[in-house]
């Protein structure tokens, strides 16, 4: 059976059961926009589970393809990421032939946001050095110039723990560092940080892209469809073209 939403439905594979990120775009999106999320369960954060996960997600494709969503979004930027840019382009287009549907990770997606930015030199935070180092080597073979990928080092299962309040002052003192960058990058779902979206912006005077505020606006723009949201930053509240 092949659910149905006015606007279009989309599928999304979360990497981890962790709560937080899929209330959060539920939220974000226009009414009318339909949400199927299916989980795995990445327990550890570790670069072995990272680089032996992607298997894991073809059950789950196949479970939504069958239900016939306009979208799927396999979640979780360091296991794609490991793959390379190239190497992780290449893996989803092959998906779409396959499975005859539109497909983007969440690395491509924050890609897609950077370039609407018309962003090239980036600033990032993420909460682990292992996946600092995933991210700053994708980034770079996007073809950004990563100033910096400070990581707040934080157990895997602890990361919804992070305040608000710390993760905006770890991304202020990373964005001070480098003055010259042109946008901030937030990398993942597993911290609550939409509250500080737009407060970064303006005292810092760069837009952020944030996991899920870019994972909403590219959604938006895949299914035809531009509500502008203000209060979570530029991204959502301008809703730029697709470059």
């Amino acid at each position: 059976m092949a659910y149905t939403s006015w606007r279009g439905v989309i599928g999304c594979i979360k990497p981890t059961l962790r709560p937080g990120g899929t209330e959060e775009l539920i939220r974000l999106l226009p009414e009318g926009i339909g949400v199927i999320p299916l989980f795995l369960n990445i327990r550890e954060g570790t670069r072995k589970e990272f680089s032996e996960a992607v298997p894991a997600y073809l059950p789950q494709i196949e479970e939504l393809v069958e239900q016939e969503v306009d979208l799927i979004l396999p979640e979780g930027a360091p296991p794609f990421m490991l793959k390379g840019f190239k190497g992780e382009a290449a893996l989803i287009k092959g998906w779409e032939k396959k499975y005859k549907t539109t497909m983007f990770t969440s690395g491509q997606n924050q890609v897609n946001a950077l370039h609407a930015l018309k962003a090239k030199k980036i600033v990032g935070a993420t909460y682990a050095p292992v996946q600092s180092q995933i991210a700053s080597k994708y980034f770079k073979e996007a073809g950004f110039d990563v100033l910096a990928m400070e990581a707040i080092d934080v157990p895997f299962d602890k990361v919804g723990q992070v305040s608000p309040q710390e993760i905006y002052a770890h991304i202020k003192k990373a964005a001070i560092k480098h003055p010259k960058a042109d946008a901030i990058y937030m990398l993942g779902t597993g911290w609550r940080s939409l509250d500080v979206i737009e407060m970064l912006e303006q005292d810092l005077g760069k837009p952020v892209v944030h996991a899920v505020t870019a994972r909403s606006w590219e959604i938006q723009k895949r299914l035809h469809v531009n509500q502008k949201k203000s209060g979570y930053g530029y991204l959502l509240e301008a809703m730029p073209a697709m470059v």
